[in-house]
C-alpha cells in the first residue's frame, strides 16, 4: 500500500508545479511528507489578547490584539506613500501601517468591523504602531484565525519574493494536514512507543505544527527528536556490526622485546593514568580478532604521539608494518623527529618519512624497502596514498588530525593492506561526547583526559584594543629573555564587511614596534606555497625568528617549546574550539607561557562569553562543549570541512543530548538481540535505519 506522504507536494492544494519546483529547490521538500516534516523553527504564543492601554515600552517582541477599525488613510506620496489605519478596542487607539501592498489591503479592511491583529508593537510619539501587521476578521467563514501557538517556519528570499512567506507555508502545512489525517502510518514498533513513554506519530506531526499548549508540544518534539536519532544511531550501530561481522583483524598477541625495551629503557616520562588507560584498550583490541577501528581523543600535549608510538611498537613487535598520516609536511617532519628521538639510534626499529617534498632518488629507495618490509613505521602525509607506496605487510594504521582528510584518501591508505589493518584516528580537537556519538558512532572512543606531569597551564588574559601598547612591552619583556611570540591574525587582507586587524596592517605595527636588525619577523599565511611556509615556520623553528607572525595555518604542526606568548588578534572572529587549538602552541617547554586574546571594545554577548571562557579555563572538553551550545555542532571538530553524513530536521546535538542518549540505548538494546534486524518485530526500524543509509554515511561508517 503505497504511503500518503510519498505523494509529490504539488498535489498539495495551493502549490502547483511552479511553488513545487520552488519549494525543492530551496527547502528540499519534493512530497508531502517533506512538507510536514518542515518543522516550525520557533513559536509564537497566540492565546493571548492584549489591550491597547496595556502596551506602554516595546519591550514585547509580538502583541496580538482584539480591536475594530475606526479611520483608514493613505497618505503621502510616491516612495513614502503609506496605509494608515486607526483601530480602537476601547482601552486606546493604535495605528496600524503599510507601505507595501496598499490597494490589496483596503480591500480586505472594512469600517467598524472588528479584527485580530497580530505584529510587533512599536511606540512612535507616545502612539502604538504596527507596521504590516497580520490582520484577520473575527467573523465569517472566511476567518483562519484559531487562538493557539502557532509555529513560524523558515524562508528563503526567493521564496518571500514569490510570495511564499511563513504564512503560506503555515496554510500549506494546513492544507496537507488535511490530506494526510487519518492515513499516517506508525513509523516506530508498539515495544519502543511503551518503553520510552513516546507520542504517536500522528499525533506528533499534529503538535508540532499546531500545538495546543506547551506540553503537547514538547511530548512531540520528544518523540520526533527521538525518532531521528534513533535512526541515525542503528545505522551507525548496524555497519559497526556489520563491520566487525565481515573484517577479521590481525591478532597481535605478543608484546615483544620492542615494546618492552622502550618502555622500560627510552620512555621520558612516566605514563599519566590515562594513556595507560588507552593503551590497555587498544591493546585488548589489537589481540582480539576483530578489526580495530578507535577514535583517540586528546588535549594539545597530552601524549598521543607517545601512545602511537607504543602502540606501533606492537605492531612491529608481532610482524607488521605501521603507518602514520599527518595532514602537513611541518606536522609530518615533527611526527618524524619525535619518534626518532623517542627510539634512539640502537632501537633497531627502522622509521622513514614520505611527503610529496621527498626527492625522486630518496623516494625510489623508500619504496623499494618499504615494499621488501625493511621499513618498520612510515610518517608521511598525503603521499603515502599514491599507488606506489606499497608495504609488505602492513598491520596498523594511525591518522593524525583525522578530519582533515576525505573519507577515500582514508580508505585508499589501509586498503594498501591484503586485510583491513587496525586503525586508530587521532584527534587533538575535543569533541563533545554528543557529537562524537553521532559523528564517530561506528569507532570506539579513547579519551586522555589529563596532561603529563610537570606542564604548567598556560595563563591567560583578555586585552582590548586600548591594552595594546601593554600587550607590546610584555612581548618584548618576553623576547628579552629569549622567548619567542606568535601573533596569529584572522584575515590576510582587509575586508571592507569586517575590520578586524588583518596580517598586512598588523606586519606593518609589529615591524615599527620591533625593528630590524633587532629583532627579525616571519610571515606565514595560508596563500604561501607550501615551500615558503615550511622555509618561513623552519625559521622560527630553529629561533632565528623571533616573532612569526601567522594567519590560523599554525593551529596544528608546529612545535617550539622555547616560544612562550600566543597573541591572538581579533579574538571574537575565532571559535573556542579554534582559539584553544592555538592556546596549545604554547606551553610546551618547561617556562611559563601566556595566550593574550585581543580583541575590540566593543562585543557582542556571544563573543564576550567565549573570550570569558578561554581565560576561565583551559580544559578543552569542557570549551568544546560550550562551542557547540554557542556554534552549532557544524563548526567543530572541522565537521563542515568533513561534511556530516547525515542532516538533523529537528534535534540538536548541542541541545538534546539527553535525548540522544536514550536513542543510542534503545538502539544497542535493540541490534544486542538483533545485529542485523531481521526479525518480523524490528522491520520498523530496519526502514527508519535505512533512512540515513546514504552511500555517503554507508562509506563513513564502514571506513571512518
Amino acid at each position: 500500500m503505497s504511503n500518503v506522504l510519498d505523494n509529490p507536494v504539488k498535489f498539495v492544494p495551493g502549490v502547483g508545479e511552479k511553488r513545487a519546483k520552488l519549494l525543492e529547490k530551496e527547502l528540499g521538500v519534493r512530497t508531502l511528507g517533506d512538507l510536514l516534516y518542515l518543522f516550525p523553527f520557533r513559536y509564537i504564543d497566540r492565546t493571548r489578547i492584549y489591550r491597547i492601554a496595556e502596551i506602554q515600552d516595546d519591550s514585547l517582541a509580538y502583541i496580538q490584539l482584539r480591536a475594530r477599525v475606526e479611520a483608514m488613510q493613505v497618505v503621502g506620496t510616491g516612495p513614502k506613500k503609506r496605509l494608515r489605519v486607526v483601530v480602537s478596542d476601547g482601552s486606546g487607539h493604535a495605528e496600524l501601517v503599510w507601505f507595501k501592498g496598499l490597494a490589496w489591503i483596503q480591500k480586505r479592511i472594512e469600517l467598524q468591523r472588528e479584527y485580530i491583529i497580530f505584529g510587533r508593537p512599536s511606540l512612535f510619539n507616545g502612539v502604538l504602531n504596527l507596521v504590516h501587521p497580520d490582520v484577520e476578521s473575527t467573523l465569517g467563514e472566511g476567518s483562519r484565525f484559531q487562538p493557539g501557538v502557532q509555529g513560524v517556519y523558515r524562508t528563503t528570499e526567493p521564496l518571500v519574493n514569490n510570495h511564499i512567506n511563513t504564512k503560506t507555508l503555515f496554510t500549506l502545512v494546513c492544507n496537507a494536514w488535511q490530506l494526510a489525517d487519518g492515513r499516517i502510518e506508525e513509523t516506530l514498533p508498539p515495544e519502543i512507543i511503551r518503553e520510552y513513554n513516546l507520542m504517536g506519530l500522528r499525533d506528533a506531526l499534529y503538535n508540532i505544527h499546531f500545538p495546543t499548549d506547551e506540553t503537547q508540544l514538547k511530548a512531540a518534539r520528544l518523540r520526533l527528536k527521538f525518532e531521528e536519532l534513533l535512526g541515525i544511531q542503528l545505522n551507525i550501530l548496524a555497519q559497526r556490526n556489520l563491520r566487525v561481522m565481515r573484517n577479521r583483524g590481525f591478532i597481535f598477541s605478543v608484546v615483544g622485546q620492542r615494546f618492552n625495551d622502550f618502555y622500560s629503557q627510552r620512555l621520558p616520562f612516566a605514563l599519566t593514568s590515562a594513556q595507560k588507560r588507552v593503551i590497555k584498550e587498544i591493546r585488548a583490541d589489537m589481540g582480539s580478532g576483530r578489526q580495530m577501528n578507535r577514535l583517540l581523543q586528546g588535549d594539545v600535549g597530552s601524549g598521543k604521539t607517545l601512545v602511537a608510538l607504543l602502540t606501533m611498537l606492537i605492531a612491529n613487535d608481532n610482524g607488521y608494518q605501521a603507518s602514520i598520516m599527518a595532514p602537513t609536511e611541518i606536522l609530518a617532519h615533527q611526527h618524524y623527529d619525535s619518534i626518532t628521538e623517542l627510539l634512539g639510534e640502537a632501537s633497531g626499529v627502522r622509521v622513514a618519512l614520505l611527503t610529496g617534498s621527498t626527492r625522486k632518488k630518496v623516494r625510489d629507495e623508500l619504496l623499494e624497502q618499504l615494499a621488501a618490509g625493511q621499513i618498520d613505521i612510515l610518517v608521511g602525509t598525503h603521499a603515502l596514498l599514491e599507488d606506489r607506496v606499497r608495504f609488505a605487510n602492513l598491520g596498523y594504521v594511525v591518522i593524525d588530525e583525522q578530519h582533515r582528510f576525505g573519507v577515500e584518501q582514508r580508505a585508499r591508505l589501509w586498503m594498501k593492506s591484503d586485510r583491513l589493518p587496525h586503525i586508530l584516528v587521532m584527534t587533538a580537537t575535543p569533541i563533545p561526547r554528543t557529537l562524537a556519538m553521532t559523528l564517530y558512532g561506528d569507532l570506539d572512543v579513547s579519551v586522555i583526559d589529563e596532561m603529563p606531569p610537570g606542564r604548567k597551564p598556560v595563563k591567560t588574559v583578555h586585552y582590548n584594543d586600548s591594552h595594546r601598547l601593554r600587550m607590546l612591552g610584555f612581548l618584548k619583556q618576553e623576547i628579552d629573555k629569549g622567548r619567542q611570540v606568535y601573533i596569529v591574525y584572522p584575515l590576510i587582507k582587509e575586508s571592507e564587511k569586517m575590520d578586524y586587524l588583518n596580517l598586512e596592517e598588523g606586519h606593518a605595527g609589529i615591524v615599527q614596534a620591533f625593528p630590524p636588525p633587532d629583532y627579525y619577523v616571519q610571515v606565514v599565511h595560508g596563500k604561501m606555497k607550501q615551500a615558503d611556509k615550511d622555509y618561513g615556520m623552519n625559521l622560527f623553528k630553529r629561533g632565528q625568528a623571533h616573532i612569526l607572525l601567522a594567519t590560523s595555518v599554525i593551529e596544528v604542526g608546529v612545535n617550539v617549546p622555547n616560544a612562550s606568548v600566543m597573541v591572538i588578534e581579533s579574538a571574537e572572529r575565532f571559535g573556542l574550539s579554534q582559539l584553544h587549538q592555538l592556546r596549545g602552541r604554547v606551553g610546551r617547554g618547561a617556562e611559563q607561557s601566556y595566550c593574550i586574546l585581543m580583541s575590540s571594545v566593543k562585543l557582542s554577548k556571544e563573543s564576550r562569553a567565549r573570550l570569558k571562557a578561554m581565560v576561565d579555563t583551559t580544559d578543552g572538553f569542557e570549551l568544546s562543549e560550550l562551542d557547540m551550545q554557542l556554534r552549532g555542532p557544524g563548526d567543530v571538530a572541522g565537521t563542515q570541512q568533513s561534511g556530516m553524513p547525515f542532516e538533523l530536521k529537528i534535534a540538536s546535538l548541542s541541545q538534546d543530548g539527553q535525548i540522544l542518549a536514550l536513542a543510542r540505548r534503545a538502539a544497542e538494546n535493540v541490534l544486542q538481540a538483533d545485529p542485523l534486524l531481521s526479525l518480523p518485530e524490528n522491520q520498523l526500524l530496519r526502514q527508519l535505519s535505512r533512512k540515513n543509509d546514504t552511500e555517503d554515511n554507508r562509506d563513513f561508517s564502514m571506513i571512518s
